[in-house]
Parts: C-alpha cells; structure tokens; sequence
C-alpha cells in the first residue's frame, strides 16, 4: 500500500476485502445462534419411531395418490413427508464437518427411503390398480424445473432452519416433492417396469444432491464451519470432501442432460423463427427426448407467404440437432398486412382450438384403444403432456402376440403425434422356424423374433431365454442348433433384448421370459428346427 497526496492507494483490493468480511460477519454471521440451530438440526435429522411412521404414512398417501392420478392426494403426501429434515442435516454436516452427524443423517435418509419404497411396493402389489398415470409418468424424468425447484427450495429450507422461520419447511416439503419419486420407485419395482423405476429414483436423487449441496453454500454463507462440530481427524475430514466430490458427479452429468435438451429446445425455436421470418411466432413448442425419433411438436403463427413445408423443416431439424427428427407442425398462416393485436387474437383462438383439439384427439385414440384391447375407457392411460396412451389388454379369443403387435401399430399410424403401447397378455411366444440344415432366418424367423422381443419391452423383461445358447464363450465350431441360437441371440440383443442360455429339448425353437424355464416345452436339441 501507498499513500500520495492525501490519497491512499490498494493496489491489490484489501482493504475492500477486509471491508466486506467485517460486513458479513457483522450483519450475516452475528445474529445467528449457531449453537442452537446445530441443536435442532442434530435433534430432527436423525433416525426414529415418529420419522419411521410419518414416512410410511407419507409413502402410502403418495402411491394412492399417484395410482388415482390425484395431485390433491399427492400434495398431501408431501405435506407429511419427515425426508428433508435429514437431507438438511447431511448438508449441514458437511458444511461443519462433522462425519458423525454425517453417517447419522444418512443413515436416516437410506433407511427412511428403503422404508418408503418398500411399502409403496407392497401397497402396489395389493392394490387393483396399477396402470401407469399421467402422475406416475410426470415423475420418471428429472429435468431443469425439477433441479431449480430442489436449489429454491434447498435455499428456503436452510434459510428458514438458521434464521428461526421453521414453519417455512412445510412449504418446503411440499415444493421439492421428495416422497412421490420414492413412490413410483416402488411401483416400478412392484410392476417390474424398472424404466419408470429407473427414471423416479434418477429424479429423486438429482433432488437429494441439489438440496444438500445448496444447504452446504447456504450453511457455510452463514458461519457454519468445523469450530461448531465435535472433534474429528484428518481422515474423517478427507472423507467428507470425498462425499462432497462424488455428489457432484451425478449431479454435473444431469445438469449436462439437462443443459443438452435446453440447447436443443433452443436450437428449434431459432431454426423454426429463422425458416418462418422475423414476423411468425412459435407459440407452442414440445420436444419429447425419450422418444426415438425425437418427436417435435410445434404450433406456429406466420404471414401467409411464410408458409413451409414440413418435410423441408424436418431434414433442417434433423441436420441442425444431429439427431432422427418427427416434426409435428401446425401452422397458423395470417393474411398480409394483419396487426400485431389480430395476431394475438389469432394466438388466443388457436391455443383454445388446439387445446380442445387434443382433448378430442386423446379421447378418440383411448376409444379406439380400448375398443381393440378389450378394456373399459376407463382403464387406458392418457398422459396429454407427453402424448402417450397406455392400455393393458385382455385375452382376446384366438388373439397371439403377432396380432396385438400389428394391432399397436396399426393404432399408432392413426396418429403419429401420439405414442400408443398395448401390453398384451401372458401367453406364449412365437415359435421360432428354420428350413432344414439352414442356420439363417428367414423373414418368417426374424417377425417371431421381434414379436417376442416388443413382447418382452411390454412386459418389461429385460431379457429371453433362447434354448441351445452356448453358455460363456463363442464355440469355436458351433453346431447346427448352437448357430441358429446364436443367430436369434444376435437379433434380439440388437432390439435391446439380452439372450440367456436355457436348456434345449424337442425340435423347435421357443423362447422364454428368463425366470420362466420351467414353463417351456417343444424346444430344441439337436434335430432340425422346423
């Protein structure tokens, strides 16, 4: 430091950094009792009858409510639900430092969160009801809302805990919507559909991490450090920051998901205003990432002269994302010359057409679904927000896998905009032909086989047992029925479908879900597939 005429100079700030710190030590760390907020952090984080009950209460409300397609029941889940309160002291444990209260919240936590699945499983499992609902399939996909609701959220929380505002986490609860991810955990185990379970427990956890991770900053902001925990070594200490890295993997690889869809949903709207002109106006515009191909949905209110094809956009799309595209486009085309306000007008009708439109075109599509399955109206899923209709079939005399499949499909060209799955019934699996002392398939062959693998996806089987199947290694001079069990491996692992090894008996080729061995018959051995 100088000083020159009178006047002072810090060349390298210190003095305003020494300023700000006795600010924020004065007016953001002094009125705090830390003390007494670790207290009651220490005393609500952890394991108990009372957290044992409310969670299971909480977990049974939430699945009902989600198998019901309730968000009242929903809410009300949520409102009960005793989880964030060790998700907050696993925060503030590391913000102190402290590796007991650590190990104590996330105990909790662990077992809380076992607890809850394992009911909701039960409760699924009992329950006459387990078609997925729009609820359920609204929480099997974290996505950029989830993450910042979980960090406004986490602030609010940690913020209500230290300045005495406790009351404040009820709305808390309520906002990070912790216990209905957990709930469709469960039903995903009950169903066997370990995508939705898949999906609900990566949303759970992107919460979990987003929340502890902003009570830490939020904690450590207001003066909570190591001085306020008990004693503790350097090895404990190097584990803390371990768990601190390690949470930050999975959170940055769905922050990076995440990020990649927003720079996509960008990317659309700039190519569809850029091809529409400075004048048109994207007024809806939907983009189904699960899909393959990415299904766009968009509606667009342009000049008339601006009018494109859709084709023409679909190959643009496909080559600015760099990915397979279906584009769903709805123009609105103006005539010359009309004002800004007739356009609104225009936006205004259109969106209550197309909302009516939807509206119509779902209950349509559940109709026709329902009318081919066999099932009330009443028992085909719609979730509107994703465009999908489910339904689970009844046993339709004389109906195979095949005609449930061509059934889907069939379904499904009514209206490419919408995603249609019928889960036919449990009946056997195609059998499977070869011509004599031949070890390729036949287009016969190859139908069967992708009937039992779309079988298994609906079933949610993860993979089939094929009979003959060398178990380990490729033989080096495989026989006629190992080529051919080879060859139908080959084609069902390249649908997504694994191939297991299963005895061979008989003379023809079966496969079978894996788990149900017991239940084949008529399969291979040595002789000719026919």
């Amino acid at each position: 430091m100088s000083e020159a005429a009178g006047i002072r100079f810090d060349p390298n700030g210190r003095i305003a950094r020494l300023a700000l710190y006795r600010w924020w030590r004065r007016t953001i760390v002094a009125p705090v009792d830390h003390q007494s907020v670790v207290a009651r952090i220490v005393e609500e984080s952890g394991w108990s009858l009372r957290f044992a009950f409310m969670t299971m209460m909480s977990a049974g409300i939430a699945v009902l409510g989600l198998l019901l397609s309730s968000p009242a029941v929903v809410i009300g889940a949520m409102l009960i639900s005793p989880l964030m309160n060790p998700i907050l002291g696993f925060g503030f444990s590391l913000a102190l430092f402290d590796y007991r209260e650590l190990r104590r919240s996330l105990k909790a936590l662990a077992t809380g969160s076992v607890v809850a699945v394992a009911f909701t499983a039960l409760i699924v499992l009992v329950s006459p009801l387990q078609a997925p609902t729009a609820e359920i399939v609204a929480r099997t996909r974290p996505n950029l809302f989830d993450l910042a609701v979980a960090l406004f959220a986490a602030l609010a929380g940690s913020f209500a805990i230290i300045r005495g505002r406790g009351e404040t986490i009820v709305g808390v609860a309520i906002a990070t919507a912790l216990m209905p991810p957990l709930a469709v955990v469960g039903y995903g185990l009950a169903t066997r559909n370990m995508p939705v379970g898949a999906g609900a427990f990566a949303l759970f956890v992107t919460n979990f991490i987003t929340i502890a991770l902003s009570a830490t900053l939020m904690a450590r902001f207001y003066g909570f450090g190591h001085h306020l925990s008990r004693r503790q070594s350097w090895t404990q200490t190097v584990l803390l920051l371990l768990v601190f890295a390690i949470m930050a993997v999975p959170l940055g690889i769905s922050l990076n998901r995440i990020g990649r869809e927003a720079v996509a949903v960008s990317q659309t709207r700039t190519l569809l205003t850029e091809k529409f002109g400075d004048e048109a106006r994207v007024t809806q515009l939907d983009l189904d990432f699960a899909a393959d191909p990415l299904i766009v949905r968009a509606v667009v209110i342009a000049p008339r002269g601006a009018m494109q094809k859709t084709p023409v956009l679909q190959k643009a799309l496909t080559e600015r994302l760099g990915r397979r595209i279906q584009l769903d486009l709805d123009q609105i085309l103006l005539e010359p010359g009309a004002s800004a306000l007739e356009a609104q007008r225009e936006e205004l009708r259109q969106a209550g057409d197309y909302a009516k439109l939807e509206a119509e075109r779902s209950a349509s599509l559940a109709r026709m679904v329902a009318l081919i399955t066999g099932v009330p109206a009443d028992d085909v899923t719609i979730d509107r927000e994703h465009h999908r209709v489910i339904a689970s079939a009844a046993a339709l005399p004389g109906a195979t896998l095949g005609i449930y499949r061509l059934l889907e499909s069939r379904v499904a060209a009514e209206d490419s905009g919408w995603s249609v799955s019928i889960v036919p019934p449990q009946t056997p699996l195609p059998r499977i032909a070869f011509a004599d002392d031949v070890d390729t398939l036949d287009a016969a062959a190859r139908d069967a086989i992708m009937t039992s693998a779309w079988a298994a996806k609906r079933w949610n089987v993860p993979s089939l047992g094929v009979p003959g199947l060398p178990a380990g290694d490729k033989p080096a001079r495989p026989n006629l029925p190992q080529r051919r069990a080879l060859a139908i491996a080959a084609l069902l692992q390249s649908q997504g479908i694994a191939a297991v090894a299963v005895p061979a008996a008989g003379q023809r080729f079966a496969l079978v879900p894996s788990g149900a061995v017991s239940a084949m018959n008529d399969v291979p051995a040595e002789g000719t597939g026919r």
